[in-house]
């Protein structure tokens, strides 16, 4: 049976981070962050007013997806994705195929960039994935004019898989390339 977040220990530790499950109340610090122009370029929704922004933040769905990442010293300084999906699969193999797969995604405030706290954050989502989940493969998609979101796909080991050609619509009006890299856990274990 395939695990979920619920089944995770949380919180979970690095050596300069704490990634724990998202709360109602982080929604105004993520908000705060999210809001800027750096972060928001790229984000799939513009977080309108904070009320709004709460409101759509605490639907059980995204807040039961979304873990918080923490210096030690309790500041929060960006918010992770993961959403565990079924892989595609024949009829007749479907079953197997359920929960085998996860998207993710992740958001940094400008303030603490450049740091490698981002790569720091990503590396343990994946190890969260492969291990504590159990899952066979991981992806993420971004803009390809995002390259500081491919660019820390590929410093944790992800492959980039595809390259799109103007397929996705930004709210700038333009048409958009984007990219999608993966990583399979085996190939993540011989990274580790």
């Amino acid at each position: 049976m395939p695990r979920t977040l619920d089944d995770v220990a949380f919180p979970l530790r690095t050596q300069r981070l704490t990634i724990r499950r998202a709360r109602p109340e982080d929604a105004a610090a993520i908000w705060a962050y999210r809001r800027l122009e750096p972060v928001a370029r790229f984000m799939t929704a513009l977080p309108g007013p904070l009320e709004d922004f709460r409101t759509t933040f605490t639907e059980p769905d995204r807040l039961g997806r979304t873990l918080v990442v923490e210096l030690v010293d309790g500041t929060l300084v960006g918010d992770l994705m993961v959403r565990v999906d079924d892989a595609w699969a024949q009829t007749e193999v479907a079953a197997q195929a359920a929960g085998t797969q996860a998207e993710i995604g992740w958001a940094l405030d400008p303030a603490h960039q450049g740091h490698g706290y981002a790569t720091e954050a990503v590396r343990e989502l994946l190890r969260l994935c492969f291990d504590d989940l159990g899952l066979r493969r991981v992806v993420a998609l971004c803009f390809a004019a995002n390259e500081p979101s491919w660019r820390l796909m590929e410093r944790v080991g992800m492959r980039r898989e595809t390259h799109t050609v103007r397929e996705s619509l930004h709210r700038s009006g333009e048409w958009m390339d984007g990219l999608g890299y993966a990583i399979l856990a085996e190939e993540w274990r011989a990274r580790a």
